[in-house]
């Protein structure tokens, strides 16, 4: 997925996994944020989606390998 920042195959694997950690958290923290009201607010849920679709995106195909798009 990161093709063009030409990193070494070795550090592939660790590129994804930090990277599968940073959106993770990002899609974690936006579908479950509650403003003080307890009402859901609709930003954090367009960005926590998002980041979850590259979440599951990166995982299946780069980590997993088991689908290709």
């Amino acid at each position: 997925m990161l093709n063009f920042l030409n990193i070494p195959t070795e550090f592939e694997l660790l590129v994804n996994l930090l990277f599968l950690a940073v959106t993770g958290t990002i899609a974690w923290h936006g579908i479950r944020f509650r403003d003080e009201d307890g009402n859901t607010v609709f930003v954090h849920l367009l960005f926590g989606c998002i980041a979850a679709l590259f979440f599951f995106a990166v995982l299946f195909q780069d980590v997993l390998g088991v689908v290709q798009f």
